[in-house]
């Protein structure tokens, strides 16, 4: 296999992995990033704890999708992460969620 497969063989992985993000979305309420994966879920608890004077975060997701390209089976129902890096959780808005006013120039 050569340089330019393996890279091609990477680019369509990458690709298939954003079609399936792209068709689970809807599905979940979460997107949760931390410094090593990114995840959908549906339910996300994230706590600060502190051992020996070290803050870490400790996070555990249910109902849960990975990003990862390596992974054969991205759906899982657990995931728990410790970590002492960053973790940044958002609520996805649900399509219905999101109105134009009424009034103004891009109201109806």
């Amino acid at each position: 296999m050569s340089a330019e497969d393996l890279e091609n063989y990477e680019t369509d992985m990458e690709l298939q992995l954003y079609r399936e993000y792209r068709d689970v979305v809807g599905l979940f309420s979460y997107v949760v990033e931390t410094e090593r994966r990114f995840y959908l879920a549906n339910h996300v608890d994230l706590q600060a704890r502190s051992a020996d004077g070290e803050v870490y975060f400790d996070l555990t997701l249910q109902d849960a999708w990975v990003w990862d390209v390596y992974r054969s089976a991205r759906f899982v129902k657990n995931v728990r992460v410790i970590t002492f890096k960053d973790v940044n959780v958002e609520e996805l808005s649900k399509s219905d969620d999101l109105a134009l006013p009424k009034d103004g120039p891009l109201g109806g």
